[in-house]
C-alpha cells in the first residue's frame, strides 16, 4: 500500500486505505482512457464516500485531492461538450441552467425549497436563503464566489427547515455551472 496521503493518527478515523487506492487507480485508468469506456464524471467525483478505519488517510487531504480532480475531469467534459455541439449551443445550455437555478434561489425567502415537518430537521431556512442570495448575484450579476464556498457551505439545523437532499441537489447544480463556464 502507497502512502499517497498524509495518514491520521492510529486512533482518529480517517478514510479507507484501500478505498481510497482503488478509487484512485479508476480515476486514472478513465482520465488517462481520454474516452467515455470507464464512466466516471465530475458530478460522479463529488458524490464520492469512502468508509472510516482508525489510522486511515487524512480527509482533509483526500477531499482537497478529490477536489483538484472533479475540477479536471469538468474542464475535460466542458472541452468534449465544446468539440461536440460548439460553442453557441454549448453556452445556451449554460444559460439555460443558470437561468432555472436563478429562478428557484430567488423565490421568496422561506419558500425557496420544500420544507420538512416541524417533527423532522432540515436546514436552517435563513442560512439557505442568505446563501441562496450570494449564489443569484454570482449568477446573474458576476460578483465573486468560488466553486469551494459552493462545495463547503454547511447550513444549521432546525425543526420544518428545508429539504436537505432538494436543497444538496441545486447545489450540485450550481456547482456544475461555476465549474462548466471557468
Amino acid at each position: 500500500m502507497s502512502t499517497t496521503f498524509p495518514r491520521s493518527a492510529k486512533k482518529t478515523l480517517g478514510y479507507s486505505l484501500e478505498q481510497v487506492e482503488d478509487f484512485l487507480a479508476s480515476a486514472r485508468q478513465a482520465y488517462d482512457a481520454n474516452d467515455d469506456s470507464v464512466p466516471l464524471t465530475a458530478a460522479s467525483i463529488r458524490h464520492t464516500a469512502f468508509s472510516m478505519q482508525k489510522g486511515g488517510y487524512s480527509p482533509q487531504h483526500v477531499d482537497a485531492a478529490l477536489e483538484r480532480l472533479e475540477d479536471a475531469f469538468a474542464a475535460r467534459e466542458r472541452e468534449r461538450a465544446l468539440g461536440a455541439m460548439g460553442e453557441q449551443a454549448w453556452l445556451l445550455e449554460a444559460r439555460s441552467a443558470t437561468d432555472v437555478l436563478v429562478a428557484r434561489l430567488s423565490r421568496a425567502p422561506g419558500h425557496r425549497f420544500a420544507r420538512t415537518s416541524f417533527l423532522s430537521v432540515g436546514y436552517k431556512k435563513s442560512d439557505v436563503d442568505r446563501f441562496s442570495n450570494k449564489i443569484v448575484k454570482y449568477l446573474r450579476d458576476g460578483r465573486s464566489m468560488s466553486v469551494d464556498e459552493v462545495r463547503t457551505a454547511v447550513f444549521r439545523a432546525e425543526r420544518g427547515g428545508y429539504r436537505e437532499a432538494q436543497v444538496d441537489v441545486v447545489l450540485d447544480g450550481v456547482i456544475d455551472v461555476m465549474l462548466a463556464v471557468r
